[in-house]
């Protein structure tokens, strides 16, 4: 009898502990859930908000009329729109530029100084960005590259080139260095051995690099601040300015749409990202 009633007491007890620890991680998962997914909810309601006074929880008028203005082809999102792209696109250009040539070359274990050549490129990453692009403004004032869309390109490949660089660097040795040497013992000249064998192979991380040094040109607005105000206005400091005068519907949308390219070419980044190319970061 006495062990019965132990028997049913620990099992009570058992079946308490398992109820307690599933309305603690419940709770848990609700807590994550408002932290990751809470603001992204309040920008969605701000997007579609036309009136939000205190002391109401929930907006009094909803509607598109600020979607109309922002997409009215004489609106100042438009212009920053197409500004933003522009600039995004031409960073890209020049960072493939550099990053191809410099990343086959460090992706070769013999060449001289790699590491230092390397960590070259993590040197803007290892100050504070407000003093590097605070000097970098000094800088481009003295050759009259402040308020110019050449100073924000370069600007941002400065800051771009670290992602460029040392992806290309993984992508090209990930490459078979077998195939190469066949290419070669084959009679192929060193050109066309690297643009039909072995930049074939490092194209999915290269264009995973682009991709990179795109999203970080769109959202860029330290670097753009500093060189391009007031002449270079992008969709970054048109949501600055937005918020700076509390017209945050203009400001929500301008984020919701820097924010669905980053979701997009995240998606992207996960299938052409391999895991051989992954594992050679940083060697």
């Amino acid at each position: 009898m006495s062990t019965t009633r132990n028997s049913s007491l620990f099992d009570r007890l058992r079946v308490r502990s398992l109820r307690l620890n599933f309305w603690l991680q419940s709770l848990f998962i609700l807590l994550l859930a408002l932290v990751l997914f809470g603001p992204i909810v309040n920008l969605l309601i701000w997007t579609v908000t036309e009136t939000w006074y205190f002391p109401h929880s929930l907006p009094t008028q909803w509607g598109f009329k600020y979607w109309h203005q922002v997409f009215n082809p004489y609106s100042d999102v438009s212009s920053s729109l197409l500004t933003s792209l522009l600039i995004a696109v031409l960073t890209v250009l020049v960072c493939l530029l550099v990053s191809v040539p410099a990343g086959y070359a460090l992706s070769k274990q013999s060449m001289p100084f790699r590491v230092f050549w390397m960590l070259l490129f993590l040197i803007p990453q290892a100050f504070p960005n407000l003093t590097v692009y605070m000097n970098i403004a000094r800088l481009f004032y003295d050759f009259g590259l402040n308020g110019t869309l050449l100073g924000v390109i370069l600007v941002h490949s400065v800051h771009g080139l670290m992602f460029s660089i040392w992806i290309s660097v993984a992508a090209f040795s990930s490459t078979d260095p077998m195939l190469e040497r066949a290419s070669r013992n084959l009679g192929a000249g060193p050109f066309y051995t690297f643009f039909h064998i072995v930049l074939p192979q490092a194209a999915p991380g290269l264009v995973a690099s682009c991709i990179f040094v795109f999203l970080e040109s769109l959202d860029e607005f330290t670097g753009t601040f500093f060189v391009g105000a007031p002449n270079i206005s992008t969709l970054p400091l048109l949501l600055y300015t937005a918020s700076m005068e509390g017209n945050y519907q203009i400001a929500s949308i301008t984020a919701l749409i820097l924010l669905v390219p980053s979701i997009l070419f995240m998606v992207i980044i996960h299938k052409f990202m391999r895991p051989e190319m992954l594992s050679k970061l940083g060697k």
